[in-house]
């Protein structure tokens, strides 16, 4: 008996889940264009060298020659 009570809450527990996705399901984000803004993309191709640079002193495989 207990077993069929299971079952029953799995199969109402899984149809809620179903209709919840079905009936709440969140809208497609949609993109909204920003008046005034756009981007060159030429001009960004033109500053490329223009863009900041980081040197770093990478030791990830440096290994201690311990005893």
């Amino acid at each position: 008996m207990r077993v069929h009570h299971a079952i029953a809450i799995v199969a109402v527990v899984l149809i809620g889940f179903g209709l919840k996705l079905t009936f709440f399901s969140a809208p497609p984000a949609e993109a909204v264009p920003v008046e005034g803004m756009r981007m060159d993309i030429f001009q960004m191709h033109q500053n490329i060298r223009d863009l900041a640079e980081q040197r770093m002193h990478d030791m990830t495989f440096v290994f201690s020659e311990g005893d």
